[in-house]
């Protein structure tokens, strides 16, 4: 929140900490107390210092760095921010002692900045297994901002330029229409192109809560013009591309739906990834792509088998990413027999149970 008067730092600083406690962040006494300790080491002057000082003593978890950005970025405004540019702590008193000795863990301020938050900021972070219906909805046009971008790649031919590398080729040529006589120099250059991205879904029974927006994410993929192939896993493979076409996101995941015969079944994933590399992969598909697996890693079958096909469909493709929706979620740890047998063949392995997180991902395979 912005203020319209300077405020005391010391009051900016600890209604930032409320203001964590009441987002659901374990904020205690200690820890701000070290918060103050740290900002005045750093600088109250820095922005940026105070920004990493939170994030490095309010913080205990992955999912409380996430309410950390939000909160800190709704409690400092632009007019805080510029505040404390001209602001410095009281030379003659120690951090610790801005604290009042009675003060208790659980007071809160009256306001509650994460209530004033933009709505959409926090449902970007929001668990979409977690979410009602009214908020799907919200969601779902919130896909809308998502711009899928694809990784280029060398093209295998040149291409005359004005500037690049030499064509001494051409340049020789040039040369022996003009008898031999000095010609102009001509260039070459590799062109770049879109490398092919492959979406693997899991629609099993454990993937069920995740599966529509998963679906939703592809949609946009498909839909946006890129090399894009798109199938489910379940207890077999479904080429899903040609209904995720549709330019309607809800049409397009409907018949998707009626495409997949094993939606919320069993798990057999080694079986589909095999299927995948023998039936399209070897063929071409997965050459030089970017392979993207949506999945918990639940196999019914040994995970040293489903180890063995990712490390297949890792000989094959540029970049293998991997998706947990439950990577994101506090306490996991992936111990799981088959996140355990495909994380060495695993380039990437990231969360993807938020809009932030797909967001993420859209940005990790335009790198890849």
């Amino acid at each position: 929140m912005s203020t319209t008067a300077v405020r005391p730092p010391e009051e900016l600083l600890l209604g930032l900490a409320r203001a964590l406690r009441a987002s659901g962040v374990t904020v205690t006494a200690d820890r701000e107390r070290a918060y103050l300790t740290a900002v005045a080491t750093a600088g109250i002057q820095d922005i940026h210092a105070v920004f990493h000082a939170g994030r490095a003593t309010l913080c205990g978890s992955p999912a409380d760095l996430e309410r950390h950005d939000i909160v800190f970025a709704e409690w400092f405004g632009k007019q805080d921010a510029v505040a404390l540019h001209t602001m410095r702590l009281p030379s003659n008193s120690e951090p610790m002692g801005l604290l009042d000795a009675g003060e208790s863990d659980n007071e809160l301020d009256g306001e509650n900045p994460i209530a004033q938050a933009s709505a959409h900021e926090v449902l970007r972070h929001r668990d979409v297994a977690s979410l009602s219906a009214r908020e799907k909805a919200e969601l779902a046009r919130l896909f809308a901002r998502l711009r899928p971008m694809a990784p280029s790649r060398p093209s295998h031919r040149h291409t005359p330029t004005r500037h690049g590398e030499l064509d001494p080729r051409r340049t020789l040529r040039e040369m022996l229409r003009h008898l031999g006589e000095p010609g102009p120099v001509r260039w070459r250059a590799r062109p770049t192109r879109s490398r092919r991205i492959i979406l693997l879904i899991d629609v099993s029974g454990s993937m069920t809560a995740y599966a529509y927006a998963l679906l939703r994410l592809a949609h946009r993929y498909v839909s946006s013009g890129l090399p894009v192939e798109a199938f489910t896993l379940g207890t077999r493979l479904t080429h899903v591309t040609r209904p995720l076409q549709a330019l309607d996101a809800d049409h397009a995941i409907a018949g998707a739906g009626d495409a997949i015969p094993d939606w919320s079944g069993g798990t057999r994933l080694a079986d589909g990834l095999r299927f995948f590399l023998d039936q399209w992969g070897r063929r071409g598909m997965a050459r030089g792509a970017v392979v993207i697996v949506f999945s918990d890693g639940w196999e019914r079958g040994e995970p040293e088998a489903l180890g063995e096909q990712v490390r297949r469909l890792r000989a094959l493709a540029h970049r293998v990413v991997w998706v947990n929706p439950h990577r994101g979620l506090p306490g996991y740890a992936p111990i799981q027999g088959g996140i355990v047998a495909v994380l060495p063949h695993c380039d990437d392995f990231l969360a993807g149970h938020s809009l932030a997180t797909f967001e993420e991902l859209t940005e990790v395979v335009a790198r890849a």
